[in-house]
Formats: structure tokens, sequence, C-alpha cells
């Protein structure tokens, strides 16, 4: 499970993304301050708050199938009805939600087409089911670098754990097709471009040794001394300097109607 980390951790990871990428899915979504929002996968709630903020707390609902995170949702956001639950089992009546947003979530789905399905079943007729997915090898740049540098070092040992590879989704069109094929209609599709700063390239790093998501697993599997090595050429690979910088990250997008 590599998403039973701190808190703390995942924010420093892609946490520190998700509030721009949920405002721009937000504005791709259409969801307004009248809306009712499942928040599916929610992660530490970086993405939540952007949905309290924009239609309160009692009108958002939020789901995770990992006890930290769902513990800290409750933590942040007393006043949210947070579930402990995959997106597979969905623990709403049918139509309970005018949007159902899902945000870097589908590709870790155990089944990506009942999970979207799912949304699809609790959102209102008419209502929108979101979703987004990084572009891992193309304009995601953190982890794209990462598994750049990860896979010239050890071609063989990066095998399927190698986001580039192995998520089924993050190709343009990827999610448009999923949603289709789950009974969505009139799906929308595009990319989202976001940014993230980082106080120095210590900063970037600190959250790949806490073992946070796939590349962090990969990292921790490592010996020391394989780990610093990864360290130094991922550096150099990076275009940053050695104070403060910005990355930016594209995610891939689909928006359907129940």
């Amino acid at each position: 499970m590599t998403f039973a980390v701190a808190a703390e951790a995942y924010d420093r990871f892609v946490g520190r993304y998700s509030y721009a990428l949920c405002d721009a899915l937000v504005r791709a979504a259409g969801i307004t301050a009248e809306s009712s929002v499942l928040d599916v996968g929610a992660g530490t709630g970086m993405g939540t708050r952007r949905l309290v903020e924009l239609v309160g707390p009692e009108r958002v609902a939020a789901v995770d199938p990992s006890e930290p995170f769902a513990s800290t949702l409750r933590e942040r956001f007393p006043d949210v009805d947070v579930r402990l639950a995959r997106a597979e089992s969905l623990p709403f009546e049918d139509d309970s939600f005018d949007v159902a947003v899902a945000l870097l979530v589908v590709n870790f789905m155990s089944d990506p087409d009942a999970g979207v399905a799912e949304m699809r079943r609790v959102t209102r007729s008419g209502g929108a089911v979101a979703a987004c997915v990084w572009d891992y090898a193309g304009e995601m740049t953190l982890l794209r670098a990462f598994w750049d540098t990860a896979a010239d070092l050890d071609p063989d040992g990066v095998g399927d754990v190698d986001e580039r590879a192995r998520m089924s989704f993050a190709a343009q069109g990827g999610l448009a097709e999923l949603s289709r094929r789950v009974g969505l209609q009139q799906v929308d599709d595009g990319e989202l471009v976001v940014a993230a700063d980082y106080e120095s390239f210590d900063d970037l790093w600190e959250p790949f040794t806490q073992g946070v998501g796939p590349a962090g697993a990969y990292t921790t599997s490592l010996a020391s001394d394989r780990q610093e090595v990864l360290k130094a050429r991922y550096r150099r690979r990076l275009p940053v300097s050695d104070g403060s910088f910005s990355l930016s990250a594209r995610a891939w997008y689909a928006v359907g109607r129940a």
C-alpha cells in the first residue's frame, strides 16, 4: 500500500499540486456554490479544501481507502462527511450528489471501470463526473524526470513499478474513453496545467525517502548508497537551481454527464 503514509509526507509530495489541480478541475466540471460534491480518493484533503471553500463543508463528502488519510480528512474537515471506502464500492445511495470528482485516483483503482461507474451511480441525472490523471510520461515534470532517471540506472529493477508505463489512463483521451465505456454522456476532455513551488531540491527529494506513491516505494526499496546515486542523477536531470524553484505538471481530465 503506497499511500499508507503520514499525511504530511503526501502533502509535500504531489499533494502540493492538488489544490491548484482541483481548482482547475472544478472549472472544467462547472461546479458552483450550489453543487453538492463527492470527492473520491480524497487523500489528505488538499483538493477537498478547495471544494469546501467553494460549496461549504455541508455540501461535500469525501472517501478514501487509506485509514491514515481518512483520519486526516476527519481531523482537517470535521464538518465534512468522510468515509473510509473504496471507489469501487461507494457507501452512498443512488443520485446522492450533483458532482463526483476523482483527483489523481483512477489509475490507482483496483477496477477503474467499476470505480467510475460507481461515481456515475451516485451522481444525479445531468450531473458531472470528473476525473484527472497525471501525464506521467510527458509533462508531469516531477515524476517523468524521476522515472527517466531510475530507468537509466536500473532498467531491469524499475520494471512494473514505472508509472510512465503502468498507468493505463495516462495518455490523452484515455479517461474520455473510460468515461464513455461506463455510460457517461457528453464527455469533454483536455489538459490541466498547474505548478508547485519548492524551497530547494532537498525539499523536493525528502518525500521520496518516506515511501510515498510508487516512486517513493521504489526509492525506499533501494540500499542507501543506491538512493544517493539516484538522488544525485535525478537532481542533474531536473531543470532546477540550487535555491527555490517551481515545477510545472500536466494532467489529462475528462468530464461526463450522468
